[in-house]
């Protein structure tokens, strides 16, 4: 089910935001909502006061995962740059936690590229690496950087 233009909108704004277009992980609209409407990816925004964006309101972060198996993988994850260090990253992971735990998830997955400074903010939640995939992304010179699992158990 297609989530309200809006909320895609506002979903768009941070992503354009938070990502830096030099690693290219920002996905595309479409990609977005390809995902929602398999049924199985689940999303929710949160506003600069940690509650649900209101109408109109624009959104400070976001989280997109997707539902399998007893585990929720997030597949998108931001906060843009304006509203870090508030509090808000860790009440999104916290909302992303209690979601897929009411969808039966027993495990919660992450994959990141080494480096990505929101590192410091899973291992904070609890994620804990669990493995590595050598030469994953491109860096922004061309470098190759690894990707890094991460679990939590939920």
């Amino acid at each position: 089910m297609m989530p309200p233009i809006d909320d895609l909108d506002r979903l768009m704004a941070v992503m354009g935001e938070a990502f830096d277009p030099a690693y290219g992980e920002a996905w595309t609209r479409r990609q977005v909502e390809d995902a929602l409407v398999i049924g199985n990816c689940h999303y929710e925004l949160i506003a600069g006061d940690g509650c649900l964006p209101q109408d109109g309101m624009p959104a400070a972060g976001f989280f997109l995962s997707r539902y399998g198996f007893e585990e929720e993988e997030l597949l998108l994850f931001a906060i843009a740059p304006t509203w870090r260090r508030r509090g808000l990253g860790l009440a999104l992971l916290d909302r992303f936690a209690r979601a897929a735990q009411a969808r039966g998830a027993q495990r919660l997955l992450l994959e990141m590229r080494r480096g990505n400074p929101a590192e410091f903010l899973y291992r904070r939640f609890g994620f804990l690496p669990i493995g590595e995939r050598p030469n994953y992304y491109r860096g922004p010179d061309g470098q190759m950087l690894d990707a890094i699992t991460f679990a939590y158990s939920a």
